[in-house]
Parts: C-alpha cells; structure tokens; sequence
C-alpha cells in the first residue's frame, strides 16, 4: 500500500531541549548528594512525638457502658466486644438494676486502619489514642490485642498540648451561677420566667377560701412517698464505684517507675514519653506482684 508522502510525520531531530533536561535532573541529583544528611538513630533515641499521635487506640474500662456503638461504627469490622448482663438486688426498695458487665474488648491492629473514628463516636470517653507505636509481631493473629493490654496503653496517654500564646479559653455559658436553679429551669423556655412571680403572689389568696383545706391531704398522702425515691436512688449507684475500685485497686510499683524513668532520661528521651513509658511498666510490675501474691 503507497503512503502519501504528505501524511509522513519524521521524528525531531535530538537538539538543545534533550540535553537541557539532562543538566537538570543531574543539578538536582548533586544538589540532594551535597547536603547533609540527617538520620534519627531510632532504637537508642525514642522519638518526640506530639501528644495526638495515632499509634494505638487506648481502652478505659471503668468508662466503658458496653453501647456498641465503636463496633458499629467501625468501617473495618475490627473491635469485638463480648459482654453480659447481671441483676443488682436493690439496696433498699425499689426494682432489680440489670447492668452490662465487660467480658471481652479486643482490636485486631491487622485490619485497623487509624480512622479514629470509634474513638469520636464514643460518647463516655473510653477510648483514647496513645502514641505507642512498638507492637510488631512474628505472627498477624498476635495483632489482636485484648482488653488488659488496651488498658496498660491508657499510661502511654499523653496531656492535650496547652493553648497557645494569646488563644482565648473556652467560653462559660454566661449568667449559669447568677441565677438560681428553679429560676433557670424556667427562664430557660422564655418568656416563663416573669410569669412565675405573679402565681406565687396570688398563692396567699386561696387559704381564705374553703377548698383551701381540702387541698392540705394531698401533700399528706405524697409525703411518704417522696422520701422513698431519694433513698433508692442513692444506695443503687452505690455498686458501680465498688466495681471500680475492685479493677483499680492495684497500685503502681514505684521503684519500677523511679528506675525506668532515670534510664529513658539517661538515653535521652522525652519527658512526657518517659513519663508514659515509666507509668506503663511500673503497672505491669504492680500485676505481677498481686499476681503472684494471689
């Protein structure tokens, strides 16, 4: 088949552009080989790292009402959560209590992705991230990390960092310790609160008339009553710091915390991360103890 010789495209020949471009890529390359090179000597110098750092997520569990509500809103399916319920007599009248009790909370590291964003859903501040990023393992399944070992990562919490020179605090609700609660409480609808006055001025009129007394038993027959709540309501929040102290009980062990704290120092490590990092073994070594006491 001929080919017009109109329609042949000839290649350009190599010119100046070519070794332009050759010049440049070789400047960048000696310019990058003339500086100085500057490597963190890791494994003997811990990072610096900022108190938001995503590492790993951190379990409290006296926090923790068992709402399911990071499981659910994982993306990765990767928090299994087991629990069960138990029936708290009543303290002193009043109906059972059934209580969720924590049998199991586990993250699988291997399918986590660091979203975060179990820990913005959760609505009692149980979860926290912690800059502890050392959890490598020989084995995937060793990444599934159980409730005790998210616990021990809360001492590796670091502080919010402080607010900045010249940022303004958060604002109080204005008005909130001026005025008293039952004021408040009907100031808040608007418009309530000058209405409340006049029903307490024309409240004097009606013991002059004859219903006046009939409406004296009513309150007779609500007194009774009224001191049965208070004290059923008070004694049933009584078992949920009792549980609490059985799980914290166990102190840390501060020759453990004193001796890793001085050699993290030593190595020159951050404050604040020695400090986790102390609190976090002295804990550890606190367990043993009661452990092998027990």
């Amino acid at each position: 088949m001929a080919v017009d010789e109109r329609h042949v495209r000839e290649a350009p020949e190599p010119g100046v552009s070519g070794g332009l471009g050759l010049l440049k890529g070789l400047a960048v390359t000696m310019k990058h080989m003339l500086r100085r090179s500057v490597t963190q000597q890791y494994p003997e110098v811990k990072p610096d790292l900022p108190a938001r750092s995503r590492g790993v997520i951190a379990l409290k569990q006296e926090n923790c009402t068992v709402c399911y509500k990071c499981a659910r809103e994982c993306p990765d399916w990767c928090i299994y959560i087991d629990a069960h319920k138990e029936t708290h007599p009543p303290a002193s009248g009043g109906k059972a209590r059934s209580v969720k009790v924590l049998d199991r909370f586990a993250i699988d590291y291997a399918l986590c992705m660091y979203c975060g964003i179990c820990v913005e859903v959760c609505p009692f501040d149980a979860l926290f991230w912690s800059p502890e990023f050392e959890y490598a393992t020989h084995d995937i399944v060793e990444l599934i990390h159980e409730k005790e070992k998210l616990e021990e990562w809360t001492y590796t919490v670091l502080p919010p960092p402080e607010l900045e020179i010249g940022a303004e605090p958060v604002a109080e609700e204005a008005g909130s310790t001026d005025v008293t609660p039952g004021i408040a409480a009907l100031a808040a609808p608007g418009g309530a609160a000058p209405s409340a006055p006049p029903a307490s001025a024309s409240a004097p009129a009606p013991p002059a008339s004859a219903p006046a007394p009939a409406a004296s038993p009513a309150p007779a027959a609500e007194a009774p009553a009224a001191p049965a709540e208070p004290p059923a309501a008070a004694p049933a929040a009584a078992p949920a710091p009792a549980a609490a102290a059985e799980r914290v009980e166990v102190s840390i062990d501060q020759e453990t915390y004193d001796r890793v704290y001085a050699e993290l120092i030593a190595k020159g490590t951050a404050e604040r991360v020695a400090q986790g990092q102390a609190r976090r073994a002295a804990m550890i070594a606190a367990r043993k103890k009661a452990a092998g006491e027990a």
